[in-house]
Protein backbone atom coordinates (compact mmCIF):
# COMPACT_ATOMS: atom_id res chain seq x y z
CA UNK A 1 0.00 0.00 0.00
CA UNK A 2 2.68 2.26 0.89
CA UNK A 3 4.66 1.74 -2.57
CA UNK A 4 1.32 2.46 -3.99
CA UNK A 5 1.04 5.62 -2.47
CA UNK A 6 4.61 6.87 -2.97
CA UNK A 7 4.30 6.05 -6.61
CA UNK A 8 0.87 8.04 -6.76
CA UNK A 9 2.67 11.20 -5.09
CA UNK A 10 6.22 10.67 -7.49
CA UNK A 11 3.23 10.77 -10.67
CA UNK A 12 1.61 13.78 -9.28
CA UNK A 13 4.55 15.69 -8.68
CA UNK A 14 6.46 14.85 -11.60
CA UNK A 15 6.79 17.42 -14.35
CA UNK A 16 4.63 17.63 -17.59
CA UNK A 17 6.13 15.33 -20.78
CA UNK A 18 7.72 18.36 -23.03
CA UNK A 19 6.25 18.71 -26.57
CA UNK A 20 8.92 19.13 -29.23
CA UNK A 21 8.18 20.98 -32.43
CA UNK A 22 10.68 20.49 -35.49
CA UNK A 23 10.58 23.20 -37.14
CA UNK A 24 11.38 23.58 -41.05
CA UNK A 25 15.14 23.38 -40.64
CA UNK A 26 14.78 20.41 -38.91
CA UNK A 27 15.12 22.00 -35.72
CA UNK A 28 13.76 20.67 -32.90
CA UNK A 29 12.15 22.62 -29.83
CA UNK A 30 11.17 21.44 -26.46
CA UNK A 31 8.10 23.33 -24.72
CA UNK A 32 7.41 22.18 -21.06
CA UNK A 33 4.32 24.25 -21.25
CA UNK A 34 2.13 25.87 -23.48
CA UNK A 35 3.62 29.23 -24.70
CA UNK A 36 1.72 32.27 -23.23
CA UNK A 37 3.91 35.22 -25.02
CA UNK A 38 4.54 34.68 -28.57
CA UNK A 39 6.14 37.47 -31.05
CA UNK A 40 5.23 36.42 -34.78
CA UNK A 41 7.48 38.01 -37.56
CA UNK A 42 5.71 37.00 -40.69
CA UNK A 43 2.37 38.13 -41.18
CA UNK A 44 0.91 34.40 -42.24
CA UNK A 45 1.75 33.42 -39.40
CA UNK A 46 0.22 35.96 -37.09
CA UNK A 47 -2.83 35.31 -38.96
CA UNK A 48 -2.55 31.93 -38.48
CA UNK A 49 -2.52 32.80 -34.53
CA UNK A 50 -5.35 34.58 -34.74
CA UNK A 51 -7.39 32.11 -36.51
CA UNK A 52 -7.02 29.61 -33.84
CA UNK A 53 -8.02 31.63 -31.69
CA UNK A 54 -4.88 32.69 -29.79
CA UNK A 55 -4.71 36.40 -30.60
CA UNK A 56 -4.18 37.34 -26.95
CA UNK A 57 -1.30 35.41 -26.65
CA UNK A 58 1.01 37.70 -28.85
CA UNK A 59 2.74 40.40 -27.43
CA UNK A 60 4.79 41.61 -30.70
CA UNK A 61 4.73 41.30 -34.02
CA UNK A 62 6.38 42.41 -37.49
CA UNK A 63 5.72 45.44 -39.16
CA UNK A 64 3.77 44.17 -42.21
CA UNK A 65 1.19 42.03 -39.59
CA UNK A 66 -1.79 44.22 -40.14
CA UNK A 67 -4.48 41.57 -39.88
CA UNK A 68 -6.76 41.35 -37.41
CA UNK A 69 -6.85 44.67 -37.05
CA UNK A 70 -6.86 44.12 -33.16
CA UNK A 71 -2.45 43.18 -33.87
CA UNK A 72 -2.48 46.77 -34.99
CA UNK A 73 -1.77 48.33 -31.20
CA UNK A 74 0.73 45.55 -30.43
CA UNK A 75 4.94 46.45 -30.76
CA UNK A 76 6.08 46.40 -34.40
CA UNK A 77 9.65 45.05 -34.01
CA UNK A 78 10.48 45.28 -37.48
CA UNK A 79 10.62 43.01 -40.72
CA UNK A 80 12.50 39.97 -41.48
CA UNK A 81 15.93 41.42 -42.49
CA UNK A 82 15.72 44.03 -39.76
CA UNK A 83 14.45 42.57 -36.78
CA UNK A 84 14.53 44.63 -33.60
CA UNK A 85 16.27 42.07 -31.76
CA UNK A 86 16.77 44.07 -28.41
CA UNK A 87 13.34 44.84 -28.66
CA UNK A 88 12.21 41.03 -28.92
CA UNK A 89 14.40 40.32 -25.92
CA UNK A 90 12.77 42.73 -23.64
CA UNK A 91 9.32 41.60 -24.46
CA UNK A 92 10.26 37.93 -22.71
CA UNK A 93 8.45 35.90 -25.20
CA UNK A 94 8.12 32.03 -24.84
CA UNK A 95 8.69 31.27 -28.53
CA UNK A 96 9.16 33.20 -31.74
CA UNK A 97 7.53 32.42 -34.84
CA UNK A 98 9.59 33.74 -37.89
CA UNK A 99 10.10 32.86 -41.51
CA UNK A 100 13.80 30.88 -43.21
CA UNK A 101 15.34 34.38 -44.33
CA UNK A 102 14.54 35.98 -40.81
CA UNK A 103 18.06 37.31 -39.53
CA UNK A 104 16.71 37.23 -35.73
CA UNK A 105 16.96 33.61 -35.43
CA UNK A 106 20.34 32.48 -34.53
CA UNK A 107 20.54 35.58 -32.44
CA UNK A 108 17.52 34.76 -30.24
CA UNK A 109 18.22 31.23 -29.72
CA UNK A 110 21.97 32.32 -28.93
CA UNK A 111 20.30 34.36 -26.10
CA UNK A 112 17.85 31.38 -25.15
CA UNK A 113 14.51 32.38 -26.72
CA UNK A 114 12.80 29.44 -28.36
CA UNK A 115 12.64 29.86 -31.91
CA UNK A 116 10.12 28.04 -34.68
CA UNK A 117 10.84 29.31 -38.67
CA UNK A 118 8.29 27.48 -40.87
CA UNK A 119 8.50 28.32 -44.36
CA UNK A 120 4.94 28.19 -46.28
CA UNK A 121 5.15 27.89 -50.40
CA UNK A 122 2.06 25.46 -50.71
CA UNK A 123 -1.09 25.17 -49.51
CA UNK A 124 0.20 21.62 -48.02
CA UNK A 125 2.44 24.16 -46.47
CA UNK A 126 -0.11 26.22 -44.70
CA UNK A 127 -2.13 22.70 -43.30
CA UNK A 128 0.82 21.97 -42.09
CA UNK A 129 1.62 24.55 -40.15
CA UNK A 130 -1.95 24.65 -38.87
CA UNK A 131 -1.62 21.55 -37.23
CA UNK A 132 2.12 21.92 -35.81
CA UNK A 133 0.65 25.55 -34.42
CA UNK A 134 -2.44 23.91 -33.21
CA UNK A 135 -0.39 21.53 -30.78
CA UNK A 136 1.37 23.73 -29.74
CA UNK A 137 -0.79 26.16 -28.51
CA UNK A 138 -3.30 23.54 -27.64
CA UNK A 139 -6.25 23.98 -29.86
CA UNK A 140 -8.07 21.02 -30.54
CA UNK A 141 -9.40 20.54 -33.82
CA UNK A 142 -7.17 23.32 -35.23
CA UNK A 143 -7.76 21.41 -38.95
CA UNK A 144 -11.34 23.34 -38.89
CA UNK A 145 -9.01 26.41 -40.17
CA UNK A 146 -7.80 24.44 -43.13
CA UNK A 147 -11.64 22.54 -43.95
CA UNK A 148 -13.12 26.24 -44.31
CA UNK A 149 -10.17 27.63 -46.34
CA UNK A 150 -10.62 24.41 -48.75
CA UNK A 151 -13.95 24.54 -48.68
CA UNK A 152 -13.95 28.41 -49.80
CA UNK A 153 -11.88 27.84 -52.44
CA UNK A 154 -14.17 24.87 -54.15
CA UNK A 155 -16.87 27.76 -53.90
CA UNK A 156 -15.11 30.47 -55.68
CA UNK A 157 -14.35 27.90 -57.95
CA UNK A 158 -17.63 26.50 -58.36
CA UNK A 159 -18.84 30.15 -58.62
CA UNK A 160 -17.15 30.67 -61.96
CA UNK A 161 -18.55 29.48 -65.63
CA UNK A 162 -16.42 26.87 -67.63
CA UNK A 163 -15.11 29.14 -69.77
CA UNK A 164 -12.74 30.63 -67.69
CA UNK A 165 -10.98 26.93 -67.94
CA UNK A 166 -9.84 28.20 -71.31
CA UNK A 167 -7.77 31.39 -69.97
CA UNK A 168 -4.12 31.45 -69.45
CA UNK A 169 -2.74 33.61 -66.43
CA UNK A 170 0.25 35.85 -65.32
CA UNK A 171 0.39 36.34 -61.66
CA UNK A 172 3.48 38.88 -61.09
CA UNK A 173 4.10 38.82 -57.25
CA UNK A 174 6.94 41.15 -57.33
CA UNK A 175 8.93 43.57 -60.44
CA UNK A 176 11.80 41.83 -60.82
CA UNK A 177 9.65 40.27 -62.51
CA UNK A 178 9.43 37.26 -60.23
CA UNK A 179 5.83 35.03 -61.12
CA UNK A 180 3.62 32.78 -59.02
CA UNK A 181 4.49 29.23 -60.73
CA UNK A 182 2.04 26.75 -60.58
CA UNK A 183 3.55 24.72 -57.69
CA UNK A 184 3.19 28.20 -55.34
CA UNK A 185 0.27 28.37 -52.97
CA UNK A 186 -1.18 31.37 -55.11
CA UNK A 187 -0.82 29.06 -58.59
CA UNK A 188 -2.17 26.04 -56.93
CA UNK A 189 -5.37 28.21 -55.85
CA UNK A 190 -5.49 29.41 -59.46
CA UNK A 191 -5.39 25.70 -60.70
CA UNK A 192 -8.93 25.32 -58.58
CA UNK A 193 -10.14 28.29 -60.02
CA UNK A 194 -9.75 26.05 -63.48
CA UNK A 195 -7.09 28.78 -65.05
CA UNK A 196 -3.81 27.89 -67.01
CA UNK A 197 -0.67 29.42 -64.99
CA UNK A 198 1.81 30.44 -67.93
CA UNK A 199 4.69 29.71 -65.16
CA UNK A 200 4.43 25.67 -64.83
CA UNK A 201 5.63 23.68 -62.32
CA UNK A 202 9.03 22.89 -62.81
CA UNK A 203 9.89 26.70 -62.98
CA UNK A 204 9.41 26.30 -59.25
CA UNK A 205 6.95 28.03 -56.81
CA UNK A 206 8.42 31.96 -57.69
CA UNK A 207 11.32 32.04 -60.06
CA UNK A 208 12.23 35.20 -61.64
CA UNK A 209 11.69 35.66 -65.10
CA UNK A 210 13.45 37.35 -67.86
CA UNK A 211 10.29 39.85 -69.52
CA UNK A 212 10.83 38.24 -72.49
CA UNK A 213 8.95 35.05 -71.24
CA UNK A 214 5.88 36.37 -70.56
CA UNK A 215 5.68 38.49 -73.65
CA UNK A 216 6.21 34.90 -75.89
CA UNK A 217 3.78 33.39 -73.15
CA UNK A 218 1.33 36.15 -74.22
CA UNK A 219 -1.38 35.40 -71.71
CA UNK A 220 -4.38 36.14 -71.96
CA UNK A 221 -4.77 37.77 -68.17
CA UNK A 222 -2.16 39.26 -66.10
CA UNK A 223 -3.00 40.05 -62.31
CA UNK A 224 -0.94 41.75 -60.60
CA UNK A 225 -0.83 44.30 -57.14
CA UNK A 226 -1.08 48.26 -57.40
CA UNK A 227 2.49 48.19 -55.50
CA UNK A 228 4.22 46.36 -58.67
CA UNK A 229 1.86 47.28 -61.59
CA UNK A 230 3.51 50.78 -62.43
CA UNK A 231 5.26 50.97 -65.93
CA UNK A 232 4.16 47.36 -66.09
CA UNK A 233 2.62 48.01 -69.49
CA UNK A 234 6.08 50.20 -70.54
CA UNK A 235 8.02 47.03 -70.18
CA UNK A 236 9.75 46.24 -73.30
CA UNK A 237 7.31 44.41 -76.10
CA UNK A 238 4.80 44.08 -73.01
CA UNK A 239 2.24 46.17 -75.19
CA UNK A 240 1.92 43.05 -77.73
CA UNK A 241 1.11 40.88 -74.72
CA UNK A 242 -2.59 40.01 -75.41
CA UNK A 243 -3.49 40.53 -71.90
CA UNK A 244 -2.22 44.46 -72.30
CA UNK A 245 -3.62 45.16 -75.65
CA UNK A 246 -7.28 43.95 -74.48
CA UNK A 247 -6.95 45.45 -70.82
CA UNK A 248 -7.45 42.36 -69.37
CA UNK A 249 -5.18 43.18 -66.63
CA UNK A 250 -6.48 42.84 -62.38
CA UNK A 251 -4.60 45.62 -60.18
CA UNK A 252 -5.40 44.40 -56.76
CA UNK A 253 -5.47 47.35 -53.97
CA UNK A 254 -2.82 47.19 -51.43
CA UNK A 255 -5.26 45.56 -49.32
CA UNK A 256 -6.40 42.67 -51.92
CA UNK A 257 -2.85 42.48 -52.59
CA UNK A 258 -1.61 41.83 -48.58
CA UNK A 259 -4.39 38.92 -48.45
CA UNK A 260 -3.73 37.40 -51.80
CA UNK A 261 0.10 36.97 -51.43
CA UNK A 262 0.14 35.54 -47.95
CA UNK A 263 -0.34 31.79 -46.73
CA UNK A 264 -2.82 31.45 -44.71
CA UNK A 265 -6.20 31.03 -43.21
CA UNK A 266 -7.66 33.93 -45.29
CA UNK A 267 -6.56 32.27 -48.45
CA UNK A 268 -10.68 31.55 -49.26
CA UNK A 269 -10.48 35.13 -49.68
CA UNK A 270 -8.23 35.67 -51.54
CA UNK A 271 -9.73 33.06 -53.72
CA UNK A 272 -12.83 35.12 -54.37
CA UNK A 273 -10.96 38.02 -55.21
CA UNK A 274 -9.33 36.30 -57.59
CA UNK A 275 -12.47 34.56 -58.64
CA UNK A 276 -14.02 38.56 -59.07
CA UNK A 277 -10.98 39.10 -61.55
CA UNK A 278 -11.62 36.24 -63.95
CA UNK A 279 -15.60 36.53 -64.01
CA UNK A 280 -15.06 40.20 -65.10
CA UNK A 281 -11.74 40.00 -67.03
CA UNK A 282 -12.14 36.44 -68.71
CA UNK A 283 -11.71 36.76 -72.59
Amino acid sequence: MACGALWMLSAWVAPALALEITDDRGTRVAFTQTPQRIVSLLPSLTETVCALDRCNLLVGVDRYSNFPQSVLSLPQLGGGMDPNVEGIVMLKPDVVLAAPNSRASERLRALGIPVLVFETKTHADVRRILEKLGQLLEVPDAQRVWRAIDAGVSAAAQSLPASVKKVRVYFEVNRGPFAAGESSFIGETLSRLGVKNIVPTRMGPFPRLNPEYVVLANPDLIMVGERNHAGMEGRPGWSHIRAIKDHRVCVFAVADSDLIVRPGPRMAQAARVMASCLANQRP
